[in-house]
């Protein structure tokens, strides 16, 4: 980063970027090499030369330039008009210029079918966690077979489930894109920046950042800052919106209008290239001889997206108790349950805690969401020392958690202070209702450990007041006796 560019994991939030008004706003990180519009589920349009895009009709006779129309439809044609998913694009090629598909030999360390009756997935009824993964020192490992499944739930074949990954890459996509037929890719980087090529344009995404690439759009992954891990949750049958806000009313959270969408780029290449589509889990691949990103022009709503986490509004309580962690729900993805999304992401960010006379930590709970961190930079108190940046955690529903005795020991014991919490830390989670199952690659991983149940001896403080205790309720068996007496 230059001198200029501030240390945005060291920023509380984004606003202080800003220098209380003393310099021009900028919507951007200032490392940031693109442009963007801005918003979210708004319909776009960008032309890369001016004057290509036809109005008053999507599809005519002949498009300017020679371009070929073609629409990208995510949902049923006949979907309510919110809910409707579609964009048209104006490109060189029609995307069905190809040489056809070819199987591709099957990932071993990813997994699609979370049906506990497949034999390679696992039910945990305990705690579980990894130390960050390896990223490949030898051979070149690019974004699509650095791959690695940890957790999932459903089948893409059922079109209602969803599936987390980490990527481990040390190489760019050289001539190679990739195709998700099954669902929408929620991309969150942890070491090193993704410059992510779309079909609609480009996104470049930084650790602290997300980028969401949904079903059927083509992206290539280039590595500028070389090796890269990170973390994927992927959703199938839903797409991503915004939580709503409720007696929030317009605003907080993450606001619509810092959601970024790419401009169009396109290239006009005879190459080689080869384009690798999911589907069902299973890997094709076709070749062609020309740049798949040759997209001139487009318009629609549906379109990929990144949001810069620094920019999320907290908001808690002013007074006493913990709000529900729903108000860190940054995306949500509903399910055929109107009462239980399928994937929340949720985001533990800087902020303050002014809450009086409450127990600071995280309350003590058990609730039916599957729970899935990981920790992108800094610490994340409540957690062990084991939970490092890179690495992951699971909880399944029901499964009660909470800190260790000596955490509960030093909140209980002291008045908390109005404090920061998380400075110059980002946690986030993939929360489901849905039960979760392990993949074998996690379950047999020489990085996955489990918390020490020692952590969580805690003593019997009621006990240590038994005279007081039985001298009230000698007290209260007098007091009931001497009413029941005078009653008869």
């Amino acid at each position: 980063m230059g001198k200029d560019t501030p240390d945005y994991q060291n920023i509380f939030h984004w606003a202080e970027t800003q220098k209380n008004g003393d310099i021009p706003s900028f919507k951007l990180r200032r490392n940031d090499p693109y442009q963007y519009q801005a918003g979210f589920n708004n319909h776009f349009e960008s032309e890369a030369i001016p004057g290509t895009i036809p109005h008053g009709q999507n599809s005519p006779r002949k498009v300017r330039w020679g371009l070929y129309a073609e629409q990208m439809t995510a949902s049923a044609f006949v979907a309510p008009r919110h809910l409707n998913k579609r964009s048209w694009l104006y490109r060189v090629k029609p995307a069905v210029a190809h040489d056809g598909f070819s199987d591709l030999p099957d990932n071993p360390d990813t997994e699609s079918c979370f049906l506990p009756i497949n034999p390679r997935v696992h039910l945990s009824a305990t705690q579980l966690a990894w130390l960050p993964l390896n990223i490949p020192k030898s051979d070149k490992v690019d974004f699509i077979d650095g791959l690695k499944t940890i957790a999932g739930s459903g089948d893409p074949t059922l079109r209602e489930g969803l599936a987390i990954h980490m990527y481990l890459a040390n190489s760019s996509m050289m001539n190679r894109a990739f195709v998700n037929s099954d669902g929408d890719f929620l991309i969150c980087p942890q070491q090193g920046s993704l410059d992510i090529t779309t079909e609609f344009g480009k996104l470049f995404v930084q650790p602290g950042e997300i980028c969401v690439i949904q079903r059927g759009q083509k992206f290539s992954v280039d590595l500028p800052d070389g090796p890269s891990r990170g973390y994927i949750q992927e959703i199938w049958g839903s797409n991503y919106e915004l939580p709503e806000l409720g007696p929030l009313g317009a605003n907080g959270l993450a606001n619509a209008r810092d959601f970024l969408h790419p401009v169009a780029h396109f290239e006009v290449k005879e190459e080689r290239w080869k384009v690798v589509y999911k589907l069902g889990g299973k890997l094709f691949e076709c070749a062609q001889g020309h740049c798949p990103f040759d997209v001139v022009a487009w318009h629609g709503n549906y379109v990929p997206y990144k949001y810069d986490l620094t920019k999320f509004v907290n908001v808690g309580s002013i007074s006493v108790d913990h709000i529900d962690p729903s108000i860190f729900c940054v995306l949500t993805a509903k399910s055929r349950d109107p009462a239980a999304p399928l994937a929340d992401f949720l985001i533990f960010s800087p902020r303050w805690d002014v809450a009086s006379h409450t127990y600071r930590p995280p309350y003590f709970h058990r609730n039916v969401a599957s729970e899935f961190m990981g920790l992108l930079y800094g610490q994340y108190g409540g957690r062990s020392d084991a939970f490092q940046p890179g690495g992951c955690s699971f909880e399944c529903g029901m499964v009660p958690h909470g800190v260790a005795y000596e955490e509960y020991q030093a909140a209980s014991s002291q008045r908390p202070p109005e404090m920061r919490i998380s400075p110059a830390s980002i946690a986030f989670m993939f929360e489901s209702s849905r039960a979760f199952t392990i993949t074998d690659f996690a379950w047999k991983s020489d990085k996955l450990h489990q918390h020490d149940p020692t952590m969580w001896r805690f003593e019997d403080n009621l006990s240590k007041h038994k005279v007081e205790i039985e001298e009230i309720l000698k007290a209260k068996r007098d007091a009931e006796e001497a009413t029941g007496a005078n009653g008869h």
